[in-house]
């Protein structure tokens, strides 16, 4: 039987008058790849946020492994560290020891470990020695969102949300950051992910979900929505990319 993740129900979230998630419920298995799609102001990053309470939901429950992790008495430190969180502007540190750092302060890892991991998952975004001293300064836009990802992959998560992570690229770094995805997804990584890619959502998703004012209009497998969406909605959001 799957092995269940995430089960998200019942999801609001309201600034003011403004609702900007409508009951939104969805659950998430591991190693599933789920893409969020839409236009912007659909509700997708608000989404996103909101799983990993960077956003407080107005109403609904997120249960975690099967407890809530809106209870008052659910450990929040615990949740997230096992959903790792990577931007689309990057939100880097200086060098290496903040991949450290995270390991040994939250995780508790001795130093060495530490070190040991986050020398690993660099190696394994390609960025290997060479760029362990390097400053963000003198990264490229690519280098520091695939040092992001590293940096989420140090702290061994069941999932990484992923907020449009390429949107601040480049057109020639999207290929690098989108082929690391694609080969954690390979490796069996639970992700969730808030893109503009189509090509992406389309190939490497395993499901796909299209909001559309802040509600889920349409999901499923990803090759039945971009060759046959069910909602009108959908359609005219697609056709761009279809054509």
């Amino acid at each position: 039987m799957a092995e269940k993740i995430l089960e998200i129900k019942h999801l609001k979230k309201s600034y003011g008058q403004n609702e900007v998630l409508k009951d939104i419920s969805l659950s998430v298995e591991k190693g599933e790849v789920i893409s969020i799609i839409g236009s912007s102001g659909s509700g997708k990053s608000t989404f996103l946020r909101s799983i990993n309470l960077l956003e407080t939901p107005t109403d609904g429950e997120i249960l975690y492994r099967g407890q809530n992790v809106l209870d008052p008495d659910y450990d929040l430190t615990h949740y997230r560290e096992k959903l790792g969180m990577v931007f689309q502007s990057f939100n880097l540190f200086e060098n290496l020891n903040v991949l450290v750092v995270a390991q040994t302060t939250v995780l508790k890892r001795d130093r060495e470990t530490a070190e040991k991991i986050a020398k690993a998952n660099l190696e394994k975004v390609g960025m290997g020695e060479p760029y362990w001293a390097a400053r963000p300064k003198q990264l490229s836009g690519g280098q520091k969102q695939r040092v992001a990802i590293a940096r989420a992959l140090s702290m061994d998560p069941d999932a990484i949300l992923f907020d449009e992570p390429t949107s601040a690229l480049d057109p020639e770094m999207v290929g690098e950051v989108l082929k690391i995805m694609q080969d954690l997804a390979k490796e069996g990584l639970t992700m969730i992910v808030v893109t503009h890619e189509m090509e992406f959502a389309r190939d490497v998703s395993s499901r796909v979900i299209f909001m559309d004012k802040g509600v889920i209009a349409e999901q499923g497998d990803p090759k039945e929505i971009f060759t046959n969406p069910k909602e009108e909605r959908t359609k005219e959001f697609l056709q761009r990319f279809l054509n």
